[in-house]
Formats: structure tokens, C-alpha cells, sequence
């Protein structure tokens, strides 16, 4: 059995709490915080919730008041608020803090526990995700693809269609070895998007990684975590913690969500191991600009790249991936007005509160058509996003098709001639 910190559960609603002292309400998170640019209520706002936040751990408040709850379901936990906070305030552990204790002692709404309970088995996310590609591939997901609930759930699945048909391969010769990562799979990309894990090991391979497959890995729990739910959320982590302890140097995600979880590992769990592998997690970006990138061939394309919020927010991770697109020649890649605002995904958000979620989209797709030129494509390391901007794209009647930036230097390693397309 791992060595162990204090009670998790204890220690990490304490820890969550605790990170709220330093706020001073002096309103700076009001301009970042998509909900709140959106109702306009105070109570909307990191600071509002905050205030509700400190009163029910007081006892001031009941977890089942309907104001608190209103409030604080209503947040999208982008974490926007925390990289303009001049006192450091850990708005994200409080918010999960707050968010455990009502889901303990109220419960989780019935539509939380019906789409959490589909991750929670692997079995139930695989069945989901291949209805889904079947939808995909006889394209019914973009026929149907538009406005209204319907149109809108079918342009998602429609956005997870590759932008580009690309061949296999392999690289031809593999450079001095950088070390070992072990790929993460997760559940919605290892359903949905194996094409950006592919893109991913080929890459990384071109850049002296040597990338493994570790078996018995699932979900990662963040959806669980990020709704309350830190039991189903610990039981998920521990998974993946006993599967990736000692199996290679790094643990690379090319999810941002997956990405923040994974490295917050030892906060959720409070062992040495989990520490361990949290320690050891990577965006994919952030690998391959430790490793220069090797610069691919040219792509003649307009991206505009808009930053996962638990990439920039959350895992501070930024530059990295400009200086992935960096590396491909001839391409135009600019940040999107707004990249570091939410796009309304934020996990299950989009089911829970549907017209919230696609009011913050609006925005977006809003500034993505005013551009000049629209690009060609919109690049974001989440899966969440990717389907999200793909569909609020579609509704819109644009053009502009989503992809990951994984993807785009892959492209380019192809022109380059980089891979050898015989199989191995």
C-alpha cells in the first residue's frame, strides 16, 4: 500500500477552503469571468461565489440552499479568475471544495449522475463513444448538425471527425532518446479523437521520445471531480495511479482537463505515489517544446489558436504550444481575441445548463467570424473545446473546421517526409 499523507477527503476540503483566505474582494476576477459577463449578477462572480462559499463552510449557509447551489452550478470552474488575482486566491480548490460538500450532503442531481455514471465504467463510455463514431462515419452527425439541442449534440460528434485523412507510419529513423512517456488515452479521446493519439506518439517519436502503451488506465475523474462527485473521482485516479506508478519517465496528455487532474494527483489523493505520477505528467506541448520542436514542412494555413482554460489556467500552461505551431513553416498562427475566456464545454457544463453554456460559446464564435480573414481552422488541446467551438462553428454556418495542435505538426512532419509509411 502507498504511504499516505492525511485523510484525503479531510485534508483536501481543508486545503480547499484555506485557499480562499487571501481574497480581498477587490473585483479584479469580475472582467474575466465569463458567467458573470453574462448575467451580470455579483453572485455570478468569483468574488460573489466566494462570499457564499466562506458561508457555507461557516455553517452560515445550508448545502441545500437554492441560492448557494444556483450559484455555484452556474460556475464553469474555467479558473480565469486566478491568473488575474493580484493575491493569489486558489479560486479552483475552493470551488471543488465547496462542490464536494453539497454533492455529500445533498447529492448529486439526477442528470450529474447519469452522465457521470456513463464514465465511471468503462464499458458504458466505450458503447457511448461508438455510437457516436458510427454517427460520425455515416454522416449523420453532420447532416443533422445545426441549432437546438439536437443539432447541436450532432455537430459535436461531427467535430471530432478529422480535418485531415492522413495515412499511418512511423519515423523513419528515431533520433537519441529523450526518455520514456507513456501515452494516457483517457476516455472521450481514446473514444472520439484516436487520431490525435496517433498524431501524438508520431510526433514525440519524431522528437527522440519513446512512447509506451500502459494498460489498465481508464478515465481520469475529472468530470467527477469538477462536479462534486470526489469519491467516484478518487476511485478513478487510484486506477490510474496503480497503473502508471514506475512505467516510464513521463505521463503525456494531449487532454487539458485529463492534464490538469493528472498533476493535481497528490492533492486528490495524498499519497506519495499518486505525488509521484502527478509530478511526472506533461501536456504533450510541453514535451515537444523541451525538444525544440524538429521543425516540420510547410502548411500554407490561417490557424487561430484558443487556450484550453485548464491548459493556460489551470496547468499555466501557454507559450508551449505557440512554440509547437511555431515550428511549422508557412503557417499563420495567431491567439484568438478572448483565447483565454472559456468557451461554455467545461465538462458536463453544457448538459447542466445548456443556455448559460452556449451564451459564453456565442461570444467566441462570435469574434471567430468578425476576424480578417477567418481562419482555416481553430487549433485547442481539449477535447471538451474541440467539440464545443466545432459545433458553435457549424450552428453559425462557418467553414472553419477545429483541430488539435498536435495535429497540425503532424501534418507538417508528413510534407516533411518524416515518416516511413510501411508498417512496422
Amino acid at each position: 500500500m502507498s504511504p499516505t499523507m492525511p485523510d484525503p477527503g479531510v485534508s483536501t476540503a481543508r486545503a480547499g477552503f484555506e485557499a480562499l483566505d487571501p481574497c480581498v474582494h477587490c473585483g479584479f476576477c469580475l472582467p474575466a469571468c465569463p458567467t458573470y459577463l453574462a448575467t451580470g449578477d455579483e453572485s455570478d462572480s468569483p468574488r460573489g461565489r466566494i462570499l457564499l462559499m466562506r458561508a457555507l463552510e461557516r455553517g452560515e449557509l445550508a448545502a441545500d440552499d437554492p441560492g448557494l447551489v444556483q450559484h455555484l452550478d452556474a460556475c464553469l470552474g474555467c479558473r480565469g479568475c486566478e491568473p488575474v488575482c493580484p493575491s493569489g486566491v486558489g479560486y479552483g480548490r475552493g470551488l471543488e471544495a465547496a462542490r464536494a460538500r453539497i454533492s455529500a450532503e445533498r447529492g448529486l442531481s439526477g442528470q450529474a449522475r447519469a452522465v457521470l455514471g456513463m464514465f465511471s465504467q468503462p464499458w458504458r463510455w466505450r458503447f457511448a463513444t461508438a455510437l457516436a463514431r458510427v454517427a460520425r462515419a455515416t454522416g449523420l452527425a453532420r447532416l443533422v448538425a445545426g441549432s437546438g439541442r439536437l443539432g447541436f449534440l450532432a455537430g459535436m460528434v461531427a467535430a471530432t471527425r478529422p480535418s485531415r485523412r492522413e495515412g499511418g507510419g512511423h519515423p523513419e529513423r528515431l533520433p537519441e532518446s529523450r526518455g520514456t512517456v507513456a501515452l494516457f488515452r483517457g476516455c472521450v479521446m481514446d473514444g472520439l479523437f484516436g487520431h490525435v493519439h496517433e498524431a501524438t506518439r508520431r510526433t514525440l517519436e519524431v522528437n527522440g521520445y519513446r512512447v509506451v502503451e500502459v494498460e489498465g488506465q481508464g478515465c481520469c475523474g475529472a468530470l467527477h471531480d469538477h462536479a462534486g462527485d470526489q469519491d467516484g473521482a478518487r476511485a478513478l485516479a487510484m486506477g490510474n495511479v496503480k497503473a502508471f506508478l514506475g512505467r516510464a519517465d513521463f505521463v503525456v496528455v494531449n487532454s487539458a482537463g485529463c492534464g490538469a487532474l493528472l498533476k493535481d494527483l497528490g492533492h486528490l489523493l495524498g499519497t506519495v505515489d499518486a505525488a509521484d505520477v502527478g509530478s511526472r505528467t506533461r501536456d504533450v506541448s510541453e514535451l515537444l517544446a523541451a525538444a525544440g520542436p524538429r521543425p516540420g514542412g510547410p502548411l500554407a494555413l490561417t490557424v487561430g489558436y484558443d487556450a484550453p482554460c485548464h491548459l493556460q489556467h489551470a496547468q499555466r500552461v501557454h507559450r508551449e504550444v505557440l512554440d509547437v505551431l511555431a515550428a511549422i513553416p508557412s503557417l499563420v498562427a495567431r491567439e484568438l481575441p478572448g483565447s483565454d475566456r472559456c468557451c461554455g464545454s467545461a465538462g458536463i457544463y453544457g448538459v447542466l445548463h445548456p443556455e448559460l453554456s452556449r451564451a459564453v460559446l456565442d461570444d467566441k464564435v462570435a469574434a471567430i467570424g468578425a476576424a480578417s480573414p477567418v481562419p482555416d481552422l481553430i487549433v485547442t488541446g481539449n477535447p471538451g473545446c474541440l467539440m464545443q467551438i466545432g459545433a458553435g462553428l457549424a450552428a453559425a454556418g462557418l467553414r472553419t473546421k477545429v483541430a488539435h495542435p498536435v495535429e497540425l505538426l503532424d501534418w507538417s512532419y508528413r510534407v516533411a517526409g518524416y515518416y516511413d509509411p510501411s508498417p512496422h
